[in-house]
């Protein structure tokens, strides 16, 4: 979209931290390795050849506080409407823009969005996602993947079975027939996003959405792609940290 050179570009590298998490209770902070997830996204960003400015955007002072211990950026607190565990991501970025826009002129090229909930991911991936983007001129975006461990034409749900109960069908198909395993070598290989997305900012004002229409890609390992939602979650993260740590030390 733009013909500028990466130096001359504003890169906005947007954090989403919301309090009220009920999976893991103020997960966002929770302690991982010694760090709050929050800090742990925020340094990784820090370190990137391209990010020239971090805002974590936050409905909480405490987590503010925080993120400003770790060098992050918090000119306002997001709104309580757009902290709700149903607000859709892209609200609290247009909300964070508009604020930035209109109270102090600040108007990005590119906007990165990260989550502290993928503890793993590292400044090397969210460099590779916005070399990604300045690659292709018409690309919209580019988006950080890792290959689905279960393929999704295996998903199933429960159903009224028309007799007072429920019955086991397909997702997408709805069949019971279709609930034995199927081989998953005989379709496309499935991913799922691992929660960077770098975009041009006008991609979000010309198409309300963080992605638009060509999207590229960089893909990276099902173990650097561990989003926590649930507290096994956070214990597969930790045991992760161990493990990658383990083998650094032979």
């Amino acid at each position: 979209m733009t013909s500028q050179k990466k130096d001359t570009l504003k890169i906005l590298g947007l954090i989403g931290a919301r309090s009220g998490s009920k999976g893991v209770p103020d997960k966002n902070i929770k302690l991982l390795d010694g760090k709050p997830l929050v800090g742990r996204i925020v340094e990784k960003a820090k370190k990137s050849s391209y990010i020239n400015r971090i805002i974590v955007s936050t409905d909480s002072q405490k987590y503010a506080d925080i993120a400003k211990e770790y060098g992050a950026d918090v000119p306002f607190l997001r709104p309580a409407e757009l902290a709700t565990d149903k607000s859709p991501e892209l609200d609290f970025v247009k909300q964070a823009l508009e604020w930035l826009q209109k109270n102090e002129g600040y108007i990005p090229d590119i906007v990165v969005r990260m989550m502290s909930t993928v503890p793993l991911q590292t400044t090397e991936d969210i460099d590779a996602c916005i070399a990604e983007l300045l690659k292709d001129p018409d690309a919209d975006s580019a988006v950080v993947i890792a290959e689905a461990r279960q393929h999704p034409v295996k998903a199933l749900k429960l159903i009224d079975d028309g007799k007072g109960g429920q019955k086991l069908v397909t997702y997408f198909t709805e069949s019971g027939r279709e609930v034995t395993p199927l081989a998953r070598q005989t379709y496309a290989k499935p991913y799922f996003r691992a929660n960077i997305i770098a975009c041009w900012r006008d991609t979000i004002t010309k198409t309300d959405s963080l992605t638009g229409d060509r999207v590229k890609y960089h893909i990276i390992p099902q173990e650097r792609a561990v989003d926590i939602d649930s507290p096994i979650d956070f214990f597969i993260a930790e045991q992760l940290i161990k493990y990658f740590r383990d083998q650094e030390t032979k």
